[in-house]
């Protein structure tokens, strides 16, 4: 039997929040309690009948709070929705760090190249004017664009590692309710 957590983290939204009660029910959402509902008559937690009263139920929700119903007595419900993400809910979360880390690169090369620059600029300037000597600031920006470069050629494994990281982080939340509960 999959772990509670799986079960609601694979709907399209928890059917346990009230915000996403009355949402339509998809036929992915559908599966997922047909999936939950063989596997506990192959387990034998239902007998033939009740089977196929479930099934017609889930067969019949419109709405993922009607998916509810089905799944009663076979996954734990908490009244409060599930702290866990969604598949696509870690994804996105995943995919707004990386493009946080590269917004972070591309301010921090910005403004230390105006500031090394201003101050190669305001020394350049002598009794005879202006009289530039050896651009260092150069070195400065070439290595902000280095780290900007980085950052940006590191997407797919930073949204990755970010991803492995918050599933860490829900697990062990998940884990330690459980043990609160129990």
């Amino acid at each position: 039997m999959r772990e509670p957590v799986q079960v609601w983290a694979a709907f399209s939204r928890d059917p346990r929040d009230p915000a996403a009660r009355d949402l339509r029910a998809s036929d992915a959402d559908r599966d997922v309690v047909l999936g939950v509902l063989g596997e506990s008559f192959a387990d034998g937690r239902l007998d033939r009948h009740e089977l196929d009263e479930r099934t017609a139920a889930t067969a019949d929700a419109r709405t993922l709070g009607a998916l509810l119903a089905p799944l009663e007595g076979l996954v734990p419900r908490d009244d409060a929705p599930s702290s866990a993400l969604t598949p696509a809910e870690l994804d996105a979360r995943a995919l707004e760090s990386w493009r946080s880390d590269r917004r972070e690169a591309l301010w921090g090369v910005l403004t230390i190249s105006a500031i090394v620059w201003t101050i190669w600029l305001v020394g350049s300037f002598g009794d005879a004017g202006f009289e530039p000597y050896f651009p260092w600031p150069v070195f400065v920006t070439l290595v902000g664009l280095v780290n900007l470069a980085r950052v940006q050629a590191r997407r797919e494994e930073s949204v990755r590692e970010e991803r492995r990281r918050l599933e860490k982080k829900q697990r062990k939340a998940i884990e330690k309710r459980r043990e609160e509960t129990e």
